[in-house]
């Protein structure tokens, strides 16, 4: 990513080759990977540092866009995300405008996890309550294990008390094999 200055203010960000026309003077695309930083910067091209210190996960934060400056002192450009903002973990609004909080969404993908785990021993189920053919105990016990799995991975959920809570629940650490405080289902 580069920026293009004119009079030691950037003008353009620019986040891949293109070729253009500064002072007059068409360049072509190449200069990007062709140049030195010292070449590019002759003609107000300098490389950008995006700093992501405050950049937060997506999945859990609002970031803000990144805001870019240059310093003539050092002439390095420069990238920064502002604060990032929490989602927010409960539903708001009602109605039409109801939006779904991260709990919500979180449990919302915990059901048909499970569901799709079941689904190659369903049949055992409909066996057993059409035909009379006993449900091997196993897969009897497997199958009640991941409902009570699912249900526990639900209620830790909805115990979290704010976004960073809800996030660790996904980090494995390094023991061997790797867990994480949600758990996993159990394997047949």
């Amino acid at each position: 990513m580069w920026a293009r200055l004119e009079s030691n203010t950037i003008k353009e960000i620019l986040t891949r080759p293109k070729a253009l026309t500064i002072g007059g003077v068409q360049y072509p695309s190449n200069i990007f990977s062709m140049w030195t930083e010292a070449e590019l910067a002759v003609i107000g091209i300098v490389p950008v540092t995006v700093d992501t210190t405050n950049r937060k996960d997506q999945g859990y934060y609002t970031n803000t866009d990144i805001t870019y400056a240059y310093d003539t002192e050092t002439g390095k450009a420069t990238g920064t995300y502002g604060t990032a903002t929490a989602m927010s973990l409960n539903d708001t609004g009602s109605g039409a405008s109801l939006v779904r909080g991260l709990k919500y969404r979180h449990k919302a993908n915990i059901n048909p996890e499970a569901a799709s785990l079941l689904q190659d021993t369903d049949w055992y189920t409909i066996r057993e309550a059409e035909g009379g053919t006993a449900m091997p105990s196993n897969i009897k016990t497997w199958r009640a294990a991941v409902r009570t799995k699912a249900n526990a991975m639900q209620a830790q959920i909805e115990g979290v008390a704010n976004v960073d809570a809800l996030a660790a629940l996904y980090v494995y650490n390094d023991d061997t094999p790797p867990v994480r405080p949600l758990g996993e289902f159990p394997t047949l």
